[in-house]
């Protein structure tokens, strides 16, 4: 069934799976380019649309070569700030009222600026944001729903010394040191950093680790003591997993690193990426790992034109694993992942899915919820209740006024 782009604007949305350095606005990233004499390859959306942020990409290392420039604008306090605050103020613009922004905060730390003063920031321009929002009359008068967030800060799978000084400097003190070993030091550190700030510092924003970065080679389990730290604190764990490698990769991020939801999650079905030579077993295996994730309401970041936009394989819509994923009743929230890489918005990922599979007006009010029941809400439980109550109420107001 298709729905009205003003209908899928207006209802209550999350954004659980948005990175921070991937969602500039691109009038942004050109004034901070200019202020900190970071040099790009144009100085115009128009240029720096056809030449680095495109509709298409050719592969994976060209996608990401945008981030090269977002990150090195991203190194001070006040840009942090400026980059979280638009980011929220244009989420709650097509009705996200609550999202998730992931960074890696060790990528834009110096000497001179922690991975402590990267969080503050972050937090001060969402904080800013939503104070804004919700002193807005439409919100006061409970006519919309408001606006809250969470912070997931992002470890990388690998780096080398060139990702930041951070890591620059880490690889110089441990020059003889295993990369496997260096890599789980790097996350331990940050893991460490996050549970700081959030119990000392007072930032209780703070949600979620994450791990991130190339999958092949570089596995979750590597990091499998920072996650256990992660676990021991009561910071929820998300893990970029069947992105760029098999099931195996998500079966590791649930049972090694406590993973409660899974980023991407798009090769869970593909049972031809298990090195296993018994092809009933490769399928029983794909099989139980897909009814464990159903059964324990693990829910998928689905990114569905991050996808199309970095495996060849999806970018045929009709071919992405969402089909299979809703007949097997899985627990999914629709994610940009980068809405300025991708051009893209939840609505318009809400589109691309109503537009390619079949999703009555229930299922949709089902996955919408999805969102605010399984995000990493800093609110106690019965606060997320009633904001929950806000959500539904605004929902189905909505849905009857579109005839749903």
């Amino acid at each position: 069934m298709k729905y009205s782009r003003s209908f899928l604007e207006a209802i209550p949305k999350t954004d659980l799976h948005v990175h921070l350095d991937g969602s500039l606005r691109l009038s942004t990233l050109i004034e901070l380019a200019k202020e900190h004499k970071v040099e790009l390859p144009a100085y115009t959306e128009e240029g720096l649309k056809e030449l680095v942020f495109k509709d298409h990409y050719n592969d994976l290392p060209e996608y990401l070569h945008g981030f090269k420039y977002t990150v090195a604008c991203m190194k001070t306090a006040e840009a942090l700030e400026r980059i979280a605050y638009e980011l929220a103020l244009d989420n709650y613009a097509e009705g996200v009222c609550y999202i998730e922004p992931r960074f890696a905060p060790q990528l834009h730390s110096s000497p001179d600026f922690s991975v402590l003063d990267v969080l503050v920031a972050v937090d001060k321009g969402l904080s800013r944001a939503k104070q804004e929002i919700n002193t807005r009359e439409e919100v006061v008068s409970g006519e919309k729903v408001p606006f809250d967030y969470g912070i997931i800060g992002c470890a990388m799978r690998m780096f080398n010394d060139k990702f930041s000084r951070y890591h620059h400097d880490l690889s110089k003190l441990h020059a003889t040191m295993p990369k496997h070993e260096l890599y789980a030091l790097a996350s331990t550190d940050l893991v460490r950093e996050l549970i700081r700030a959030r119990d000392e510092k007072g930032i209780t924003s703070i949600v979620a680790f994450d791990l991130a970065g190339a999958e092949k080679g570089f596995p979750a389990e590597d990091h499998a003591h920072a996650f256990n730290i992660a676990h021991k604190h009561f910071l929820k764990k998300t893990v970029h997993a069947g992105e760029a490698y098999g099931p195996s990769s998500i079966f590791q991020a649930i049972t090694v690193c406590h993973a409660n939801r899974i980023g991407h999650g798009t090769n869970l079905f593909d049972y031809q990426l298990l090195h296993h030579t018994d092809e009933n077993a490769k399928k029983r295996y794909v099989h139980n790992l897909a009814k464990y994730i159903a059964d324990q309401r693990i829910t998928i970041e689905v990114c569905l034109t991050s996808n199309m936009q970095t495996i060849p394989a999806f970018a045929d819509l009709s071919k992405h694993p969402l089909g299979r994923m809703l007949d097997e009743r899985l627990s999914l929230s629709f994610c940009t992942d980068n809405r300025l890489v991708s051009h893209t918005t939840v609505t318009d990922e809400i589109m691309k899915a109503t537009e390619h599979f079949e999703i009555s007006p229930q299922k949709l009010r089902d996955l919408i919820i999805y969102g605010f029941k399984r995000n990493f809400s800093p609110l106690l439980y019965p606060e997320k209740r009633k904001y929950m109550r806000k959500v539904i109420d605004a929902y189905d107001k909505i849905a009857s006024q579109h005839q749903l």
